[in-house]
């Protein structure tokens, strides 16, 4: 996490995050950043040193989470079932 001395000291402006998704034998994550406002601050701000894990992923949108998740999916799906590609074949009238 990125932190300011102000509005209060160690407040944290930026948190990045990663999804990591495991299945089998695949494993893909993807990463990803909130940035943060004091001017959005509900509340009493937690002093840095008694963040928890839990507070700071219910700061991230869960919007950016079901995105990262989505993403995440689709690398391990292409990964067990690889696209197919096309491949380039020699035209049929051209002299090898």
């Amino acid at each position: 996490m990125y932190t300011l001395q102000q509005p209060d000291p160690d407040y944290v402006v930026n948190a990045l995050w990663q999804v990591t998704g495991v299945d089998g034998e695949y494993t893909a994550n993807i990463g990803g950043n909130t940035t943060f406002n004091s001017a959005d601050q509900e509340g009493p701000v937690t002093p840095y040193a008694s963040l928890t894990q839990a507070q700071v992923i219910g700061w991230i949108p869960e919007s950016a989470i079901t995105s990262a998740q989505a993403c995440v999916q689709g690398q391990i799906d292409s990964m067990i079932t690889p696209p197919v590609s096309p491949a380039n074949t020699a035209l049929p009238w051209s002299q090898a």
